[in-house]
């Protein structure tokens, strides 16, 4: 039963700081390192309380699993900020995001994450040509974007990818914490 209630606080402390990571980039187009981190270690206790009370279920991948889900996708997205087509914070929000759902979640990840960025990039083309607002709040994805500028908020897109990956894997389904329970 310990191991569902500091799996189940892992899980909250890494949607929660994934969602802090979303709003941040709407509000500034930054995604803080700490977020990453907080993210990060919410994973590795996640999966060591696993490992330790839980070994015998399937709530978990193995570890080679999840370390080659984040580190592949790191790999990917750090060639993408290298050639400046994302940012660094999403490159990171990504890659531990995937770690955490391991490569049987990487397809809800990245399809989720990917329609809902092409949702954000339209608004952002609309918002370069049309002015909704006549006082956006300064540094704001909304006041850059009816500046002219055409950056994304992509820290929202991987977020709402994060979400339903979670779901998909089990970490949000109540039957899959019984089962983790040992019920």
């Amino acid at each position: 039963m310990i191991s569902v209630l500091i799996i189940s606080f892992c899980t909250i402390i890494a949607l929660g700081f994934g969602a802090a990571a979303a709003l941040s980039d709407y509000n500034r187009l930054i995604i803080p390192n700490n977020f990453v981190m907080f993210i990060t270690g919410s994973f590795v206790l996640a999966f060591i309380t696993f490992l330790i009370f839980a070994s015998d279920t399937t709530f978990f991948s193995s570890w080679k699993n999840h370390l080659l889900s984040g580190g592949l996708t790191f790999i990917i997205t750090y060639g993408l900020f290298h050639f400046k087509i994302i940012g660094g914070g999403d490159s990171k929000l990504l890659s531990v995001y995937a770690l955490w759902v391991g490569l049987s979640g990487l397809m809800p990840l990245f399809f989720f994450m990917a329609v809902v960025g092409g949702v954000l990039g339209v608004a952002t083309l609309l918002l370069n040509k049309k002015k909704l607002t006549a006082t956006p709040v300064e540094g704001s994805w909304i006041a850059k974007a009816q500046s002219g500028t055409q950056e994304v908020p992509y820290g929202i897109a991987i977020f709402a990818g994060a979400l339903v990956a979670f779901w998909s894997v089990g970490y949000l389904q109540p039957s899959e914490l019984i089962k983790l329970a040992g019920g």
